[in-house]
């Protein structure tokens, strides 16, 4: 087995779909090497989701590659469990929905990344793997045989059931699957839109898009039957007895069936090694949450990862990942379980459906689910201060610094205090830059994290260096090796 110099990386990112992606360009502009390994000789051209939420987008903007995708389709109109959802009054420079393509995300992100310096590697799997404590040491399968590859950190992107989760031990919690749906892309047929109509027997849904229709199907109790990929004539024959119609004869490009499972890793770390996106939770993907929370995930954890590896943070920080997304990742499970079950639901749920249908009316209620949908209702628990603004998201920061993935500390333009606060950032100038910008909500000044969240505004210089050396490391100079075991 080979084991060359030349195949060990910082971290070695395991999944090469939109999570893997983000998390190997957040880590190079951390400054940390990348190594990404996916199966798949070949990136998918199924595009399993295509639902862009408003806090996803504001990441990506952040990075200055929401420009990227061109002109998307925006829907200000969402959906919770089928019932009418306005997502288009969040505060956000991104409300609504946005209709981006999977595999138009997946080849956005691998030029993003492969260009910032990650490596990728298609056609190769992960075999096995070992955390010594130091390094993790993993077996690749290539089309040249077997390889070693070591690394300080492994993060496994691989989806639901995947392999990291099962090698490195990971324990999951939660329902498996007790309710199937199925889902085809195809040609040749004309059927008219549905939007999660309800039927005698099922459920049917239709879109048609450039000639391409999506049409998804679940016949009310159906169990699920094992495969994820079930056949065309099965999804015809469903089809048709909820709604009547033959699609029989259309070419279907793509079929699947997934289940309504929620499913969670009870830790996002052991170790050296890190799960993100459906390999650290498994739900049905209703209405686009399970990308946009995947996405999120490699948002919060890259910057950490990448400081922690190079010896630029202390293992407290890269500790928060798992306490800010596992809660976020439980209750959007909580979320798409409710929803589920008024969709998948027959007659028993037509009450309850009619309850909420009256309860969206009111004012605020749509809000409320509208922030959970669309990411931005998320608070961290960053500090113990009080200021509103704390653990949450700045919208949209139009600074260089963000975009190339550092910390800024933004002061409002002739301020008292604005030298002052300039002053104890400088010595964390190799990781926090400073800027003059007016963020609303804010007086003074604020310290925004590469991941866009307000981790101190509007104390005092003493304060502010207590953020600083709580989130960045000591003053002057690089983490050190007595702090940071086996980290070099």
């Amino acid at each position: 087995m080979s084991g060359k110099p030349g195949n060990d990386a910082d971290v070695l990112v395991v999944g090469a779909g939109p999570v893997g992606l983000l998390l190997a360009g957040e880590l190079r502009l951390g400054g940390a090497s990348v190594l990404v390994v996916d199966r798949l000789p070949s990136p998918t051209t199924e595009s399993r989701a295509s639902t862009v939420h408003a806090r996803t987008m504001e990441l990506l903007a952040l990075r200055g590659l929401s420009g990227r995708f061109g002109t998307p389709e925006n829907l200000p109109k969402g959906h919770f469990g089928g019932l009418p959802l306005d997502l288009g009054r969040v505060r956000s420079r991104y409300p609504g929905q946005w209709k981006i393509p999977q595999a138009a995300i997946e080849r956005v992100l691998a030029e993003w990344a492969t260009g910032a310096g990650a490596r990728l590697w298609r056609g190769h799997e992960l075999t096995g793997l070992r955390d010594d404590g130091d390094r993790v040491e993993a077996r690749i399968s290539g089309p040249g045989g077997p390889l070693r590859v070591r690394a300080k950190a492994l993060v496994g992107c691989d989806g639901e059931n995947g392999v990291v989760g099962s090698l490195a031990g990971f324990e999951f919690t939660g329902p498996a699957a007790g309710r199937e749906i199925f889902r085809a892309d195809l040609t040749g047929i004309t059927v008219p839109d549905r939007r999660f109509e309800r039927h005698e027997r099922g459920l049917a849904i239709a879109s048609t898009r450039d000639g391409v229709t999506r049409v998804m199907v679940h016949e009310y109790g159906r169990k699920p039957g094992g495969s994820a990929d079930p056949g065309f004539p099965a999804v015809a024959a469903a089809w048709r007895r909820v709604t009547g119609e033959d699609i029989g004869d259309g070419e279907p490009l793509w079929v699947n069936a997934f289940g309504d499972a929620r499913r969670q890793a009870t830790r996002y770390r052991r170790g050296r090694v890190l799960l993100a996106g459906d390999a650290a939770h498994q739900q049905m993907p209703v209405g686009g949450q399970a990308l946009n929370l995947g996405l999120q995930d490699a948002m919060n954890l890259g910057w950490k990862l990448a400081a922690w590896v190079r010896g630029r943070a202390p293992e407290r920080v890269l500790d928060t990942y798992d306490r800010e997304r596992r809660p976020v990742g439980a209750r959007t499970l909580a979320n798409i379980g409710a929803q589920a079950m008024l969709l998948l639901g027959g007659s028993e749920v037509d009450p309850l459906r009619a309850v909420l249908a009256e309860l969206l009316e009111l004012p605020g209620t749509a809000p409320l689910l509208a922030g959970a949908i669309s990411g931005l209702d998320v608070r961290y628990p960053v500090g113990d201060g009080d200021h509103p603004l704390l653990g949450r998201p700045v919208p949209v920061v139009d600074a260089e610094p963000i975009r190339s993935g550092r910390a800024v500390l933004l002061s409002a333009p002739g301020t008292a205090r604005a030298d002052v606060f300039r002053a104890t950032a400088a010595s964390w100038a190799d990781r926090v830059a400073t800027a003059e910008a007016r963020v609303d909500g804010v007086d003074e000044a604020v310290l925004i994290r590469p991941d866009g969240r307000v981790i101190w505004a509007d104390e005092g210089p003493v304060e502010l260096e207590q953020a600083l050396s709580h989130w960045f490391g000591p003053a002057g100079a690089n983490h050190t090796e007595r702090n940071h075991r086996g980290v070099r």
